[in-house]
């Protein structure tokens, strides 16, 4: 075996045992929207015997705990592990997802469990972050969204493999089940992480002073809020899929998995093709992507009563919102300077904050009485807003870049 036949082996190792951790991390977000009943059912009885609309709304908090525990951990964890070596930053945060995971499976209250959903998502972000630069670093220049969509493909096979599998075995043997799976990924990802990943220097020198001067950049602004509002329309329709199948489609409980499935495939499909598509276009590919996702949210409101044209469109939302996810990544990386790992753990602070927003809002609709597809809606304009910021934020780059030109001329 050659060298360089070596190291592109041990460079896919490593980037395998990273995913393994994304997986984990794509199937402890998403599972819960497909057992959103069950649980609400399980953990608020009372109310589920009610209002179960009520119950489903109340439930939608667990989601949107974890994408605030997500936004809170990303830029802190990010930020204070940044001088430590991130191969072993790495093995913590795995181990920690671990941990807070199997805290769900076993605590018994609607309360507890709401907690344990915090605790999960404060090593999210900077998992996904820190991992990223590792990526990056290994696929080298150019190549550097497909390194970030490489990470990305674990959570998006989630949706093809681990969320439906979650979901049917939530619904056979009760929500928690699919939660202990979720908790036996990390562990296997915490093991491969620490033998596969090598050593990873950090930044020593970095200070959480420094690395908190991210918030200085005004690029970085526009493009946290591309991601927080923008993608905020994915988890608006997302957040209530289930619903969305048995309650406006008329199917049966086993077709949501299914729907589950047909998302996941598009998500995987959209994350290889946004890694292309972001390194030969960035700007082009992110523009697009917004407008396109609007109008695909907005004609999924109207053909979701029927579950044929339902299940093509979830491909095509899946596709499309997953497009933007390597290039939102890349484009923050690359108006952040020298803050580096901060940056890259804040895009997921402001994913989830669009997974808590779109959450909330979709569950706002329908406790208002405006029906189950009320949360596409939401989703479409949540979209469009986000096209706005992207084209704002380039506008005000051109004119700085070319202030900056004619003062050099």
């Amino acid at each position: 075996m050659t060298p360089s036949t070596s190291s592109r082996g041990a460079a896919k190792r490593a980037l395998l045992s990273l995913a393994i951790g994304s997986f984990g991390i794509g199937m402890t977000e998403f599972v819960i929207m497909g057992l959103l009943p069950d649980i609400a059912a399980d953990l608020l009885p009372a109310l589920w015997a009610a209002s179960p609309e009520e119950a489903l709304s109340r439930a939608g908090w667990l989601i949107s705990l974890y994408a605030l525990g997500v936004v809170i951990g990303a830029p802190t964890i990010a930020g204070f592990a940044a001088r430590f070596p991130r191969h072993r930053v790495m093995i913590v945060l795995a181990l920690a997802l671990t941990l807070f995971n199997a805290l769900t499976v076993v605590l018994p209250t609607f309360e507890l469990v709401a907690v344990s959903r915090l605790l999960a998502g404060l090593p999210h972000g900077a998992y996904f972050g820190i991992g990223a630069l590792v990526a990056a670093d290994v696929m080298g220049p150019g190549n550097r969204a497909k390194g970030v969509a490489f990470i990305l493909t674990g959570l998006t096979l989630a949706n093809v493999v681990g969320v439906p599998l979650g979901t049917f075995l939530g619904q056979q043997w009760g929500w928690r089940a699919a939660f202990a799976v979720v908790a036996l990924v990390f562990a296997v990802g915490t093991l491969c992480i620490a033998r596969y990943v090598p050593a990873h220097p950090g930044s020593p020198g970095r200070t959480m002073r420094e690395e908190l001067g991210v918030f200085c950049v005004g690029q970085v602004w526009f493009t946290l809020g591309v991601g927080a509002i923008g993608f905020g329309g994915f988890f608006a329709v997302y957040s209530y899929i289930a619903p969305l199948v048995t309650e406006v489609a008329g199917a049966a409980d086993w077709a949501v998995p299914i729907v589950l499935v047909l998302m996941g495939i598009g998500m995987t499909i959209g994350n290889l093709i946004g890694g292309h598509l972001a390194d030969i276009d960035l700007r082009r590919t992110l523009l697009w992507g917004l407008g396109t996702m609007a109008i695909v949210f907005s004609v999924l409101a109207l053909v979701s009563p029927w579950i044929l044209t339902l299940g093509l469109l979830v491909v095509i939302v899946g596709l499309v919102s997953s497009v933007l996810s390597p290039t939102i990544q890349t484009r923050l990386m690359d108006v952040s300077g020298d803050n580096q790992s901060i940056a890259a753990a804040l895009n997921h602070s402001a994913l989830n904050v669009g997974n808590s927003l779109g959450a909330l809002l979709g569950g706002s609709v329908i406790a208002l009485g405006w029906g189950f597809t009320a949360p596409a809606w939401v989703g479409a304009a949540l979209a469009a807003a986000g096209l706005l910021i992207a084209v704002v934020s380039y506008r005000v780059e051109g004119r700085r870049a070319g202030a900056l030109a004619t003062i050099a001329a």
